[in-house]
């Protein structure tokens, strides 16, 4: 239990790579030809971008990948300095182990400056018989257009469900853990698509048992349980206003939820409520402006409140247009 998981299970190889059969097609063709251009991987987090460029430079390399493969994190260089110093210092040294080229791996690319970016653009230019680059970023807008133009751009996709399952269920083998089918889908819930998200979940559920129940989920993950955030919704709908004063009461003391993470969940829940669809884009709209109000410092309590009142009050409207 000591280890971390999400290390201790990464693929070594590009085919047992989860849940992106169309990259891993086309980065396999680039191990083929032992031949690939700079690569830009797009994608939310915890979606493979890290696992696809280690496994790529395994299969490349062999045993003296690590020589050939540098990877450094652009959210902590992020500056000038950084692409001048570190990576033109290792982009221009010759590969070793008789490979015909290096590979730095720069994780979160969209965090360096328009200096760093300008300067990298120049590098990869200049060094690209001795070393490619692959960026990997989750907003690929933030790239600047002449970077983008000289790489091959692979946008992931959140995993699907299913895929998430399947990983999850083989570490739960490896680990002798039981795991309930309802404790599999509160982590596909709670991680949205992000396969890190979910093992990290997990592994943290292990921590307190062997069995892995759906309440140990979310209690674990600080996340309330769907059907009680709808419940609160459906009750504040109804008119009942101290009654789902009350239950939020209950659901944020529970589960430890701050005022964010509790709108989060509420955003999600609206599009399950049985309402029509006008009233759900009401609702939207006001969950959006109560949550830039709690980012801009106001009291979450009372916004959250004046949330429960304003579904109130479009209940007791309804009741009303209903008689």
């Amino acid at each position: 239990m000591n280890e971390i998981w999400i290390e201790k299970y990464r693929p070594r190889s590009l085919k047992d790579v989860v849940g992106q059969k169309d990259i891993v097609d086309r980065l396999q063709s680039y191990v083929t030809a032992k031949n690939l251009p700079h690569l830009m991987f797009a994608g939310p987090a915890g979606t493979g971008k890290t696992t696809s460029a280690i496994a790529l430079a395994r299969e490349l390399y062999a045993d003296s990948w690590k020589g050939n493969f540098n990877e450094l994190n652009a959210s902590d260089e992020r500056g000038i300095d950084v692409v001048r110093g570190k990576i033109k210092e290792f982009a221009r040294t010759a590969p070793i182990g008789g490979a015909d080229f290096k590979i730095i791996f720069l994780d979160e690319a969209d965090a360096l400056t328009s200096d760093a970016q300008a300067a990298l653009r120049r590098t990869m230019e200049r060094y690209s018989r001795t070393c490619r680059f692959i960026l990997s970023c989750n907003f690929s807008s933030r790239i600047i257009e002449p970077i983008q133009s000289r790489c091959a751009v692979f946008r992931f996709r959140p995993l699907r469900p299913e895929d998430i399952k399947k990983n999850l269920g083989q570490i739960a083998a490896a680990e002798m853990l039981s795991i309930e089918d309802d404790a599999l889908d509160a982590l596909v819930h709670v991680s949205q698509g992000d396969m890190r998200k979910a093992v990290n979940s997990l592994q943290v559920a292990a921590s307190l048992g062997e069995k892995i129940t759906v309440e140990l989920v979310y209690h674990t993950t600080g996340m309330a349980r769907p059907e009680e955030v709808k419940q609160l919704l459906e009750v504040a709908l109804s008119g009942e206003f101290i009654a789902a004063r009350n239950r939020l009461d209950d659901i944020m003391i529970s589960y430890g939820l701050s005022g964010e993470d509790i709108l989060k969940q509420i955003h999600r829940t609206v599009f399950e409520l049985d309402i029509p669809d006008y009233e759900k884009v009401r609702l939207v709209d006001r969950t959006g402006e109560i949550e830039f109000r709690i980012v801009e410092g106001s009291n979450e309590r009372i916004q959250l409140e004046s949330l429960l009142a304003y579904l109130a009050l479009v209940g007791e409207n309804r009741a009303d247009s209903a008689d």
